[in-house]
């Protein structure tokens, strides 16, 4: 008797971490299913025969869950519950062949840019005529668009180079043909991501491209709003902010990742700006793009971080008032340059600063929120969730920033359309409106 095929097998891909890794598994499950296989990503349902782990490996708290999650389907193979399981992404990349010798469970692992080998496994062929093509895991009207890979910059807390390896641009042409794409599905926002969206083109044009690159999205019909995300303050090209400006479909938002103020701290992290510039580049930022909304990240607790050093963070925040704020605890990487700094920041005190920091941002994001009571914003609506349709203005991205609530028994709003809303309340960091023009 003939055995199974496995094309008769139900694959799930599961993703961790970041949405860069969430276009990788897009990719991924685009080419499986170009080849008849049945694809779920991320379900709830039981396991099913072949699992597919797209790992994260940023800092020690991405590693631990990814490393949980191999365990856990690790186990259940164990059981005789599922045939295969594959590992891919940032950790399997960086961790290879401790995995390897660790976890024998597991069938094969591949790297961040080894796709084709992980195909093979599945007897087809990687198709690069699909590029054009994705089969998206976010709500249908909108998706990220992936600008680049790889990083050139040499943070000396960061392992993502050692991860995604150096800067490879995607070129103009073929990211407008993703775009195109998108937009026949019905994608109406697209975020663009990158290790370093600043960089874009520098490989390719020896130039940076991405003024260049916004200007022909702008012209792609369906695509309503275009977000930046992961901008890099070192030397950033002021030019951008002329299109963001002057383009009405570029969203008055830019995620900007500072990390830190003290010029301590800023020498010992490798970030090539000082505290002076980055004042002097927030202040250009607010100059050239009136209302537009910051986004940033700060990383508390690197080796050496002083209660100064920390405090003259806390004032910048303060003084600054980012309409958005995420804080990381730094996390001790081998293989950079940090790793051969002491880390005398303990675990406690690291986490009493981030929560400091969070309690310093919290009162500036009500404030904030409460200046948008009586005003109305355009809002794109993700989910209907507890009696709610919410949904999204120009100043916040999915999954991090603030949402816009409009409640259900009032009003009927489309999913994945766009409505103006007049805001009637404010938290710290929601929303409540009701809808005015649909």
């Amino acid at each position: 008797m003939k055995t199974k095929s496995i094309k008769n097998d139900q694959i799930h891909v599961v993703t961790l971490g970041c949405s860069k890794n969430l276009v990788d598994s897009e990719n991924l499950i685009t080419q499986l299913e170009h080849n008849h296989y049945k694809v779920r990503h991320n379900p709830q349902a039981k396991p099913a025969d072949v699992i597919i782990i797209n790992t994260c490996g940023f800092i020690d708290r991405a590693k631990q869950e990814s490393i949980d999650t191999i365990l856990e389907y690790a186990q259940l193979k164990n059981e005789g519950k599922i045939k295969k399981l594959y590992v891919t992404g940032c950790l399997s990349q960086r961790y290879k062949d401790n995995l390897m010798d660790e976890i024998k469970e597991v069938d094969d692992f591949f790297g961040t840019l080894e796709m084709p080998a992980l195909l093979k496994r599945f007897n087809i062929d990687y198709k690069s005529e699909l590029i054009g093509e994705r089969s998206i895991t976010t709500p249908s009207h909108f998706a990220y668009l992936k600008i680049s890979e790889g990083c050139n910059r040499t943070c000396s807390f960061c392992a993502i180079p050692l991860m995604r390896g150096k800067h490879i641009s995607q070129p103009i042409e073929s990211l407008i043909s993703q775009t195109k794409y998108l937009a026949s599905t019905g994608v109406k926002e697209i975020i663009l991501i990158a290790q370093e969206l600043t960089y874009y083109g520098l490989d390719l044009y020896k130039k940076r491209a991405l003024p260049e690159l916004l200007e022909r999205l702008c012209e792609v019909d369906g695509i309503e709003w275009i977000r930046l995300h992961y901008a890099y303050p070192s030397k950033f090209p002021l030019e951008i902010l002329d299109v963001m400006r002057d383009q009405p479909k570029i969203c008055n938002y830019l995620d900007i990742p500072l990390q830190h103020y003290s010029d301590p701290v800023l020498s010992r992290m490798k970030r090539q700006i000082t505290s002076s510039e980055t004042k002097e580049l927030i202040e250009a930022i607010r100059s050239k793009v009136p209302g537009i909304a910051l986004r940033t990240t700060m990383l508390v607790g690197f080796p050496g971080e002083t209660e100064n050093d920390f405090d003259t963070m806390c004032r910048f925040v303060e003084e600054t008032k980012f309409d958005r704020l995420g804080v990381f605890q730094y996390s001790h990487e081998d293989d950079t340059s940090a790793f051969l700094l002491e880390d005398n920041i303990s675990i406690e005190l690291k986490e009493q600063r981030a929560s400091q920091l969070m309690q310093i941002q919290e009162p500036i994001s009500e404030a904030l929120n409460a200046q948008k009571v009586g005003k109305s914003y355009k809002v794109l609506f993700d989910r209907k969730e507890s009696g709610y349709f919410i949904g999204r203005s120009e100043f916040d991205s999915p999954e991090v920033d603030n949402e816009v609530l409009v409640p259900a028994s009032s009003n009927y709003i489309r999913l994945g359309d766009f409505a103006q809303v007049e805001i009637v309340d404010a938290t710290a960091f929601d929303l409540y409106g009701e809808v005015i023009i649909q």
